[in-house]
Formats: structure tokens, C-alpha cells, sequence
């Protein structure tokens, strides 16, 4: 290393006091992290002949930290504790190894370049996160009204100090008022310097606060939120309020269980009750329920509870147990013979209104059904639902109407080919009528025998007129009915025909004998007008006229 002789120096010295950079920058750095201190910002030229690193050791007294020349490295000029702890970057930055609380002091940087001298302070400043944020000394429970050490917040070994702030639910708590208070204090470690915080919490409780949630955190410069993990604290008071409640199916129904509960808003809860069971005393210990099983309509009434040591602390619930029977006054398989009256009664016991619907082989009916006279009609399953609020019931009867049976019609239609005729016999009766017929003849179809009715077809081909009877009977009567029923022939075709000519034949006749009258009627008009005669005589013959057309008029449609 070249020395320079002491004028060089002492012009270097005042050229560098008159080119000291006038103002400070800070560069802040993490504890126990490598530290990067910029000379002039890292803005160095390459044409340094030299540079230097030092420190302010403090009261003015400076103290060599390394120095480095143009065309050679940099060398360690510290004989204390940066001894091991600095070297220099490639932007001619000063690296600080292992940050700590000491090393808050002012670094400068040197330079010489050609004729210059300049020299860049830089103050730096360490900062570290809190190690840990916890909250410690917790109470074992809060009282209502009363001011209570809640506990301690710790930020411990920071720089700078931290800042505690106290949360409930997630929300800042300020000491304000007789509610909340708040002290903190700052304990610096004196081996590293670190400052630890203590914030201690002094609440009084309310009833809501016994979920709550409390916490604490600290926002440090440069870094995120810390915040601690909550707790919870149990809240003591005594009860101020009861309630019944009733734990059972709805509906409430006979044969059921029903589960009496009662809720005290005090903190411990007691486990002493009276239950009053429609007027009897049933205290209970060490739980707050009493279950009542198979429950009748009996059962519905006023319930209550209330503390065995404070007896005028009580509640109550209505207690409705719902039921619901019916009685039908018929049931099962229901005879009657026809025409005669039919009542069904249905009786109705239920703890509320009710509605009812009746159908007959499951087609629902307008009305219930009563009858005067029943029919063969009315046979059938017939079936009730009462229904109240959730609960149902139903009873069903079958009826059947019974009786002689009745032919109601027996007609007759010629066949589908022309040659056969169809006799139809329909009959009611129950049970069930046999059908016969007197004649032979092909069964055609018999329909199904529904609501006492049937219906019987046969084919016949008759030779020669005659009579047919239809008989039905069963264990209660016997009917007949008879119809005539006419032959048929292949003559009877040439016959009709022959009719048909003669209806034509008349029809034609009293055309002609209507033209004649009106040409006649005509003539006489005209001549009683010019001859002035009376018309008595005209009228007379319009009369024979009119007796003939008649006469003619009834033998066609024969």
C-alpha cells in the first residue's frame, strides 16, 4: 500500500469535509440477519482509488472497519468485535454478518476518486418480531359486574417494543370506562437488548360474554399482525330467568312419551327442580329433566318447574295430548233387501274439529251416504276417514242389496247377417238371478253381474211367429216376461216389395186427386164472383173432397 505524505492527506481531508454528504440515510435490517449496507446507494464509479468503511464507535471516536484499493482486495482493518463479522460486496456494499441491537449505530463509506474525496453516512437501525404473543395468568372464571384481572398479553423479545392490543370477538377492546382496563409495561433484556411487553387486562364481565372470545395482538414495523390464540372464560351468575321446555312428537298422541326440561340462565346451572305435575310435587336432583311415559288424554294440563332454593322462580307449558276414536254403527258385511231404509251413524270423540270423507268403492262420495229405500245400486264397500291435525281413523261396511230379481226390459233387434234376431233380457235382483229362456236359442253374451244387474243375450232364428218368455229367478222370487217375435223367409223380401208399390201407388193418387181439387176449387170461386151466387154450395163439395183425400191418406199408410 502506498502511503501519501501528510499535505496529500491533509488537502484530501478538507476536500472530503467540504464534500460530506450533508444528509443521513437509514437503512433498517432483522436481527440475527446478514446486514447490506449501500455506499452512496450502490451509485459507485469504477474509478475508485479507494474506499473505505468505519464506524462511529460513538463520542466522536471512529473506529476502521476494512479498506480496499484499486486494483486489490479488500483488507480487515477491525481489531474488535466486526473483526469477523464484515466483509465487502462486489457494489462495494458493507456486509454485516449476525445483526444485533449494538450494531445501531452510524456506518460511512469513503471514497476517493481521483482528486475527491466523499464519505456517505449511514444510520442503521435493527428491528426484530416478537418471539412469541400469548396470553398467560388466565383467570378460572369472570364475574358479572365486578372488575377481574383477565390475564397477561407477552410479546417477548422485540425491537422496537410492542404494541398490544386486547380483542373480543376479533374487536379492539379500549380501556374506557369501569368496563375495561388496560396496563402495560416494558422489560428490557439487559445481555441482548431485546425489549419484551407485558399488557395486562382487567374486564368486567356481562352475561353475553360467556362465549366470548379474547385475544391479543401486535402489529410490528415491516412486519404482519401477530395475534394470539383465543381463549375462553367462564362467567358466573346467578339465575335470573327459567323456562319449560317440552321435548315430545308432533302430534302429541296417547301412548307417546313427553320429556319436561327445565332451562336456567344461571352460571353453574343448577341441578335442583321441582316439577308440578297437574298439582303434584316431583323434585328431581342432580338433572334438570323429568320424562312422563305413555301419555293418555288424561295427561293434557298446565305443567310447571321451578328451583328447589327459590320456589317463586317457576314457569309453565300447556301440555295437549290429541286423540281421536270413532264408532260406525255398521261394519263389515251389511244385507239389506231392497227398498228398504239404510242409516249408517258415525260417532266422533276428538280433542279438536275434524274432517270427514266417505267413498264408495273408492270413488269419494258428495255427501254421506243415507239411504230411504236402497237399491240394488247400492250395493258396494263404503268407507270413512276422519282426519285431525296429523291423526287419522277409518272404518269401512260392505252392503248388499237383496230381493227378488225384476225383469226391466226384454227387447228384441234383428242380427248383424239379417237372418238372426237378438233377444235381450235385463233383470236386477241379488243374489244373483238365473236366466232362462223358452226357446232354444245361441247364447250371445252375458254381462257381468254388477250392483244386483245383469244382462242376457241370445241369437234365434225363428221359423214361424211366436212368443218368447224370459224367466229369472233366485232363492227370493221368480219373473217372466214375454215378446212376440216374427219369422223370417226369403218370400218376405218379394212381399215388401210388393207393399212398397202400393204405399207409392197411393201417394201418387192423392197427388192427382189434389191437383183436381185445387183446379176445381179454383172454378167455382170464379164463378160465384161473376154471377154473384152464394158459395154455400162450393163449400159442400170442398167437404166430400176433403172426406176422400183422408180416406185415400189412411189407406196408404196402411
Amino acid at each position: 500500500m502506498h502511503l501519501l505524505s501528510s499535505s496529500c492527506v491533509f488537502a484530501l481531508f478538507v476536500t472530503a469535509l467540504l464534500r460530506q454528504v450533508s444528509g443521513l440515510e437509514t437503512v433498517i435490517g432483522l436481527y440475527g440477519e446478514t446486514l447490506e449496507i449501500p455506499c452512496n446507494n450502490g451509485a459507485i464509479k469504477a474509478d475508485v482509488t479507494l474506499l473505505k468503511w468505519k464506524y462511529n464507535k460513538g463520542e466522536g471516536l471512529p473506529g476502521d472497519l476494512l479498506v480496499k484499493t484499486k486494483g486489490q482486495n479488500f483488507s480487515i482493518s477491525a481489531d474488535d468485535e466486526y473483526k469477523d463479522r464484515v466483509s465487502l460486496a462486489a457494489n462495494f456494499s458493507l456486509l454485516l454478518s449476525k445483526a444485533k441491537l449494538s450494531d445501531q449505530r452510524t456506518f460511512t463509506c469513503m471514497v476517493v476518486a481521483n482528486a475527491d474525496i466523499a464519505e456517505y453516512p449511514v444510520n442503521m437501525v435493527i428491528h426484530k418480531m416478537p418471539t412469541d404473543l400469548e396470553i398467560t395468568d388466565k383467570a378460572e372464571e369472570l364475574g358479572i359486574g365486578k372488575l377481574t384481572k383477565l390475564g397477561a398479553c407477552v410479546a417477548k423479545d422485540a425491537n422496537p417494543a410492542a404494541n398490544i392490543t386486547w380483542l373480543k370477538n376479533n374487536k379492539p377492546l379500549v380501556a374506557e370506562g369501569e368496563g375495561v382496563s388496560i396496563q402495560a409495561e416494558v422489560v428490557v433484556d439487559p445481555d441482548t437488548g431485546l425489549s419484551t411487553t407485558i399488557s395486562t387486562l382487567e374486564y368486567s364481565a356481562e352475561k353475553k360474554d360467556a362465549d366470548a372470545q379474547f385475544s391479543c395482538s401486535t402489529q410490528h414495523p415491516g412486519g404482519v399482525p401477530l395475534v394470539s390464540s383465543p381463549v375462553t372464560f367462564s362467567i358466573t351468575f346467578s339465575t335470573e330467568n327459567i323456562k319449560l321446555e317440552v321435548s315430545a312428537p308432533d302430534p302429541l298422541v296417547e301412548g307417546a312419551n313427553v320429556t319436561l326440561t327445565c332451562v336456567a340462565d344461571g352460571n353453574p346451572a343448577p341441578t335442583s327442580f321441582n316439577f308440578h305435575l297437574k298439582g303434584e310435587l316431583m323434585p328431581v336432583e342432580n338433572t334438570d329433566s323429568y320424562t312422563i311415559t305413555d301419555v293418555s288424554r288424561n295427561n293434557t294440563g298446565e305443567y310447571k318447574c321451578s328451583l328447589i332454593d327459590d320456589p317463586t322462580m317457576e314457569a309453565s307449558e300447556e301440555i295437549i295430548v290429541k286423540y281421536l276414536d270413532i264408532n260406525l254403527s255398521l261394519s263389515g258385511n251389511v244385507v239389506r233387501r231392497a227398498d228398504e231404509p239404510l242409516d249408517p251413524h258415525l260417532q266422533i270423540d276428538a280433542s279438536g274439529d275434524t274432517q270427514v270423507s266417505w267413498t264408495k268403492n273408492k270413488v269419494k262420495l258428495d255427501k254421506e251416504p243415507k239411504f230411504t229405500k236402497v237399491t240394488y245400486s247400492d250395493s258396494g264397500l263404503y268407507e270413512c276417514l276422519v282426519t285431525m291435525d296429523g291423526l287419522s281413523r277409518s272404518a269401512s261396511f260392505e252392503l248388499a242389496v237383496e230381493g227378488a230379481p225384476v225383469i226391466r226390459h226384454l227387447t228384441k233387434q234383428l242380427g248383424d247377417d239379417g237372418t238372426h234376431k237378438v233377444l235381450i233380457c235385463e233383470a236386477e235382483g241379488f243374489p244373483k238371478p238365473a236366466v232362462s229362456w223358452s226357446i232354444n236359442g245361441t247364447l250371445l253374451d252375458e254381462g257381468t253381474f254388477t250392483n244386483g244387474k245383469i244382462t242376457h243375450k241370445i241369437t234365434v232364428v225363428p221359423r214361424a211367429n211366436l212368443t218368447v218368455s224370459c224367466t229369472v229367478s233366485n232363492e227370493f222370487g221368480v219373473d217372466t216376461r214375454a215378446i212376440n217375435v216374427s219369422s223370417y223367409s226369403a218370400d218376405d223380401s218379394d212381399q215388401t216389395k210388393l207393399v212398397i208399390g202400393v204405399v207409392v201407388g197411393l201417394l201418387v193418387a192423392l197427388v192427382v186427386i189434389g191437383i183436381a181439387y185445387f183446379v176445381y176449387s179454383k172454378k167455382s170461386k170464379q164463378g160465384s164472383w161473376k154471377t154473384g151466387e152464394k158459395e154455400c154450395g162450393s163449400s159442400e163439395e170442398e167437404k166430400k173432397l176433403e172426406e176422400k183425400v183422408e180416406e185415400n191418406s189412411q189407406k196408404a199408410e196402411v
